[in-house]
This record gives structure tokens, sequence and C-alpha cells, in this order.
């Protein structure tokens, strides 16, 4: 049986990490889907989680250097 796609027909790429924000894949990836093996597929899949993180964290603001505060 092979692996089913993990896009949901959201087909957006950040800009710096090049990769898909709705199912966290790289166009190289979703290109060459139908070629790979259910192997790949599965690591492309179980990569997911670190992706997702990847791109959340370029989302967030910086907060190391504390929280932002007004004057008024």
């Amino acid at each position: 049986m092979a692996v089913k796609s993990p896009c949901n027909d959201v087909c957006a790429f950040d800009g710096k990490t090049r990769l898909c924000i709705g199912c966290f894949r790289t166009l190289d990836e979703i290109r060459g889907w139908k070629k790979m093996t259910d192997h790949r597929r599965y690591q492309v899949i179980n990569d997911r989680a670190r992706r997702q993180a990847k791109l959340q964290q370029r989302e967030s603001p910086d907060l190391s250097s504390g929280p932002v505060t007004s004057d008024n």
C-alpha cells in the first residue's frame, strides 16, 4: 500500500526555509512524491514535526530580550 501524500491543499511556501506551510515538504519533495519509495515517504512524513517547529520558530517573535513595554 502506498503512503498517502500529506498535502492538505494549502500550497504556500516560506521564503526562508523553502517549506510548504501546509504539508512542510520542500518543492522537490512535492514534485518527486510519486516517484519516492515508501521508505523515503515515511522519512519525509516523520520529519514533519521538526520542520513545523522550524517554521513556527521563525514566525514567533524573539522573546530573549525580555518583554516589550510601553512608557504611556
